[in-house]
């Protein structure tokens, strides 16, 4: 199995941050943040798109169970998923911005293809 990325964080705050970049992630459909975190966050949403690709009632729950917004769950089965139907995963895209300003850490945009 593929190891997960620690992010320097304790258990449960990583966990809520990925949560919280897969929400605003399908929300807004393209989102800024640092390249280790946008890895991490492109691993779950691929797995929540699949999810509703899938469409089932089973499949709306487990995405109810991570995603913290239950509009972004609605969008992700009805507006998103639908335009993946043809495709077999790689649904999204990170681009490498460069250092950050503060502190120079590596930036990348996430955003849905």
């Amino acid at each position: 199995m593929a190891q997960l990325r620690k992010l320097g964080r304790p258990t449960a705050h990583r966990k809520a941050m990925l949560r919280n970049l897969v929400t605003s992630l399908l929300r807004e459909e393209k989102i800024t943040t640092t390249t280790t975190r946008a890895k991490e966050t492109r691993r779950m949403a691929e797995k929540m798109i699949t999810l509703g690709k899938r469409g089932d009632l089973h499949s709306r729950r487990q995405a109810l169970s991570y995603i913290y917004d239950e509009d972004v769950v609605t969008k992700l089965f009805e507006e998103i998923a639908p335009r993946y139907q043809d495709r077999n995963g790689g649904y999204t895209r990170i681009y490498k911005l460069g250092p950050r300003r503060g502190d120079g850490a590596e930036e990348a945009i996430v955003e849905l293809v």
